[in-house]
């Protein structure tokens, strides 16, 4: 009896699950703010003093580029996910114009990168909370940013887009404050105690153009791109968004902007205040200008700041990996049960708990490797790669859709510019920086292992395809038993 009530169950919780669907919770406010949030990750606050290290002044031209080429693929998505306003995500459009072994390989990949892209977040939210109590394991404050994280993402999606709204809010304004502060201190001409002195002179000085030559330039491409991994977390939210025929267009096309912004501006006051040759790639050239400007909290003023940054990329990442495993499941690409929503808050409540399951064993890499900086350039390696082969799979799927689709194109109301063209040279590109990064050895140990997870994907498909032959086997056998 205690069996059949537990099937029972089972069973009236899928046919709820098949009949109730996400909500569209978040309106304008959230999608602008969340949009921005997604431009402005851990690898800007954390990685950019790398990518100036290896790069030297040549970094303007890095994020320019790159830049470039990431908002080609939102438009690219964009178009494709106003064809069809019942698209939950761009793995939905894979499957309609690749296939389903295509959606297979995107979905998953997509998951996984942002299951390691959030390993990442939480494990420097550890670093950070030890300024303040350095007495204190990496792991506790981690594990414990996990969990909030997790509580809040299961409450509600519009608590969720609140939480990241603020979140968003207060890396504006710490970026916007550091470009103001590091202009004034260039037009003062103000003076470091060793005598360094904030000019734009450090900005011209051709010897720290590219002070590591053409190579160092194209190395700073892997962690750019992570940096701008998130941009493309507004293709998530398309079932949850009200009004995206209108929401969504505007937070692609503000993208450029908040490009030059947030990343061109901050780099250009960072490297006018403190010059190339004073910037550490192990601290944060946030942190050191602030220190810079003499203000007497500037270390735990940049210190939260960077921390809930770090927060607000996790909490996306959190969310993105919901919501697409939740799409998997509903395509079948997945376990049933991920598909099931909360009675009262229409949350993929499996899929939330499985991402936070995997996210916790990941983040038990800290038992094995202390290290806040090493683990995190580990991990956001990995991540960057999967972030690109994601990418070109929206690139491939655009490129069948013009081919297939010509009619539907012609009606759309967003066209992605220069269309085929513009595709082709930014599928390059991207083939280019996953060439480039087979001469850099910290980048080569992350390409070496990735194919590790591809190969894991190709086996579970053949044992998907394997399952459902033999489960249709069975229908047919049950079928013609009912006959006879």
């Amino acid at each position: 009896m205690i069996k059949n009530n537990k099937t029972q169950q089972n069973l009236s919780a899928e046919k709820f699950a098949d009949t109730q669907t996400l909500h569209r919770g978040l309106s304008a406010r959230h999608i602008q703010l969340i949009s921005i949030g997604g431009a402005i990750g851990t690898g800007l606050f954390m990685g950019s003093g790398k990518t100036i290290a290896v790069s030297g002044t040549s970094i303007i031209i890095t994020y320019a580029i790159v830049g470039f080429f990431v908002y080609m693929v939102m438009r690219a998505m964009g178009e494709l996910l106003l064809t069809k306003l019942n698209y939950r995500s761009f793995a939905d459009f894979v499957s309609d114009y690749l296939g389903t072994k295509a959606s297979f390989f995107l979905g998953w990949t997509y998951w996984m990168s942002w299951v390691v892209s959030c390993i990442a977040d939480v494990v420097v939210c550890g670093g950070y909370i030890q300024y303040w109590f350095p007495g204190v394991s990496l792991w506790v404050p981690a594990f414990i940013t996990l969990g909030l994280l997790g509580t809040c993402n299961l409450l509600s999606v519009r608590l969720f887009g609140e939480a990241e709204f603020w979140f968003a809010m207060i890396k504006v304004i710490a970026i916007l404050a550091l470009i103001i502060i590091g202009v004034g201190m260039v037009m003062v001409g103000w003076q470091s105690p060793d005598g360094m002195i904030a000019s734009v002179n450090n900005l011209t000085d051709p010897s720290v153009f590219l002070p590591n030559g053409i190579f160092g330039f194209f190395a700073g491409f892997q962690i750019a791109i992570f940096s701008f991994t998130g941009v493309e977390l507004v293709g998530t939210m398309t079932a949850e968004t009200k009004d995206p025929e209108k929401i969504l267009p505007k937070a692609i096309n503000n993208i450029p902007i908040r490009i030059i912004i947030f990343y061109i501006f901050s780099m250009l006051s960072i490297i006018a205040v403190t010059s190339w040759g004073r910037i550490s790639a192990e601290v944060s050239p946030f942190v050191t200008l602030f220190a810079l400007a003499g203000l007497p909290a500037a270390a735990a003023v940049v210190n939260f700041v960077v921390l809930t940054s770090a927060m607000s990329s996790a909490n996306s990442g959190l969310y993105a990996c919901t919501r697409m495993l939740y799409g998997l499941s509903t395509e079948k690409n997945a376990h049933r049960k991920f598909k099931i929503l909360s009675r009262n808050t229409a949350i993929p409540v499996h899929s939330l708990m499985f991402s936070c399951f995997c996210m916790v064993i990941g983040t038990s890499l800290l038992f094995i490797i202390p290290n806040v900086m090493q683990l995190f350039t580990i991990v956001s390696t990995v991540a960057s790669i999967m972030v690109i082969y994601s990418w070109c799979v929206i690139l491939i799927a655009y490129l069948v859709y013009r081919k297939n689709c010509p009619d539907v194109h012609k009606r759309s109301i967003f066209k992605m510019p220069l269309g085929m063209l513009m595709t082709w040279i930014t599928l390059t590109f991207f083939i280019f920086t996953i060439v480039v990064m087979v001469f850099d050895p910290d980048t080569l140990v992350a390409l070496c292992v990735t194919p590790l997870w591809f190969i894991l994907l190709s086996i579970l498909w053949r044992v998907k395809k394997r399952n459902e032959v033999q489960e249709e086997q069975r229908y047919q056998i049950s079928k013609e038993s009912f006959r006879s």
